[in-house]
């Protein structure tokens, strides 16, 4: 570990969770890993003593941001080195995660990892194919952010005019990828997500509301297709279902995850076609228990 850059790494979180201990354990010498919560009343305060090479970092509520934007802003602020990774707290990082990205950038400059949404109630479980196919497998080929797993330099990002972006709208990933070019690893990450059908609504709001502001083309198309797959579907429906368990089987495949849910691809997609116009139209969600009107791109109200 001595041979490579002393890293900052930054995990927003409000709780003390196995991550965090996962990490704290692969910090070298002079790394550090900050703990980035809201305030001294959240739960990772109370602890008694942290693992050398932890600091915590109280980033105030979000004014005109979202919470996890306002959270990376601190924590690069606060950062002590000019590597930094970013990662979360609602994943696995094995025992050599850290020396295997910084192996990583010296081969390739900033890179990433990919994440794979696995669901924890019926609609998310539902959905699951998509996320393979429509979140994970694009992040996978063509080179694209998760905030969940990515390290870069500060001198790889116009940092100033970055940090002023970030504190002023939602998405840190999706603001990321107009400042950094990044190379996926080819590594996957299993990332619990859902629990209600509530929060997995919640969520597919706000990632619509990304698409519409970061890539409105995208989710334009990305309808259209849809809508085609299902007049497919209608006109001919076993045929159509068998074509999208068998593509779905071929992305899992390709992620490097078997999934029984690849077999879901086709009630998936009826569902997908019925949520994007909700989504769209919703004027507000809900992340990490507070509200958010997002007029544009760089205008967020914080309603609660």
């Amino acid at each position: 570990m001595s041979d490579r850059p002393p890293t900052s790494v930054l995990l927003p979180t409000i709780r003390w969770t196995d991550s965090c201990t996962e990490l704290a354990a692969q910090l070298g010498d002079s790394d550090e890993l900050l703990v980035i919560h809201d305030g001294e009343d959240n739960p990772v305060t109370g602890r008694e003593d942290y693992p050398e090479g932890v600091r915590l970092v109280a980033a105030g509520e979000p004014e005109s941001c979202s919470g996890k934007a306002n959270a990376i802003a601190a924590g690069m602020e606060a950062a002590r080195h000019d590597r930094l990774v970013w990662t979360d707290d609602d994943f696995h990082h094995p025992p050599d995660w850290l020396a295997t990205f910084s192996a990583d950038y010296a081969d390739h400059g900033p890179v990433g990892e990919v994440p794979y949404f696995v669901g924890r109630d019926p609609l998310s479980v539902v959905l699951e194919p998509l996320y393979a196919s429509g979140a994970s497998l694009g992040i996978h080929l063509r080179n694209q952010i998760w905030g969940g797993a990515v390290m870069f330099d500060r001198g790889d990002i116009d940092e100033a005019a970055f940090l002023d972006d970030l504190q002023r709208t939602v998405s840190d990933d999706g603001l990321l990828m107009e400042y950094l070019e990044v190379t996926t690893v080819g590594r996957t990450r299993t990332v619990p997500i859902g629990g209600t059908i509530r929060e997995t609504i919640e969520r597919q709001v706000r990632w619509s509301k990304i698409f519409r502001w970061h890539f409105p083309g995208a989710i334009a198309g990305l309808y259209l297709v849809m809508l085609l797959v299902l007049v497919g579907s209608i006109l001919s429906p076993l045929y159509t279902a068998a074509v999208l368990t068998v593509l779905h089987l071929v992305v899992n495949e390709v992620l490097g995850v078997r999934r029984w849910t690849a077999v879901l691809a086709y009630p998936a997609m009826f569902v997908f076609v019925l949520l994007i116009p909700y989504t769209l139209a919703r004027r507000t969600f809900v992340w990490g228990g507070r509200r958010y009107r997002w007029h544009g791109k760089f205008d967020v109200t914080v309603v609660e």
